[in-house]
């Protein structure tokens, strides 16, 4: 049975074959990058060896299994997603794994999940939700900031679609969703500032349509 989507023009509401086939599928459109994209960014963002990171939107545990390599004995990472397919796989990636722990919950409705992080890391999952679901979510990672915090977001850059090359326009509104449209359009330094998240360093990446937003919680 198909599950109806609560975003109907949301692109991060996955089908179960794609849920099931999520890293495979992305390796093939990317022609082979994305893996070598995502641990340069992980890589940027400075990882602590006693670092405490929650992943929220974190798919089968492939971001997480990059991070990990940054973590000592006593840092950790807790997963968060709400597809009971990428659960399996996520915790089929990390059976021995005890540094690592999965929470099943939606990340667009408040949640607590009783701890605070060093790190909150979002990639590629903003952009897919309609813009006041996007600060639901921002205050969820707000909440769950340590004083001094960081909150990663990996996710499109800003842009004027427009302005693009005609074939990166064509690819980019054929695989997006019109979330992603308007995401791309507003000034995030703007939309962070009533949450007291302050931007303290950004990254760009190929060919800088994407970015690693670093933004620091308030003492």
């Amino acid at each position: 049975m198909k599950q109806k989507k609560l975003y109907p023009e949301s692109g991060v509401e996955l089908t179960r074959f794609i849920a099931r086939n999520y890293d495979f599928l992305l390796n093939t459109l990317s022609v082979g990058k994305y893996g070598k994209f995502l641990n340069k960014a992980i890589a940027d963002l400075g990882i602590k060896p006693t670092d405490f990171i929650i992943d929220l939107g974190c798919g089968t545990g492939r971001n997480a299994a990059v991070m990990l390599n940054y973590l000592g004995e006593t840092g950790k990472i807790t997963g968060v997603d709400l597809s009971p397919i990428m659960q399996q796989q996520f915790e089929k990636r990390f059976e021995h794994e005890n540094r690592v722990t999965f929470r099943q919950q939606r990340i667009d409705i408040p949640f607590e999940l009783g701890e605070k992080a060093d790190i909150v890391f979002v990639s590629f999952v903003i952009h897919g939700f309609p813009h006041d679901v996007r600060n639901v979510i921002l205050e969820n990672v707000k909440n769950h900031l340590k004083p001094g915090g960081i909150f990663a977001m990996l996710d499109f850059a800003e842009f004027d679609m427009q302005a693009m090359p005609a074939l990166h326009r064509w690819i980019f509104k054929a695989v997006e969703c019109p979330y992603a449209f308007d995401f791309v359009a507003k000034d995030w330094k703007k939309v962070l500032e009533p949450f007291s998240l302050e931007v303290v360093s950004e990254q760009h990446y190929l060919l800088r349509y994407v970015r690693l937003l670093e933004v620091k919680a308030g003492q």
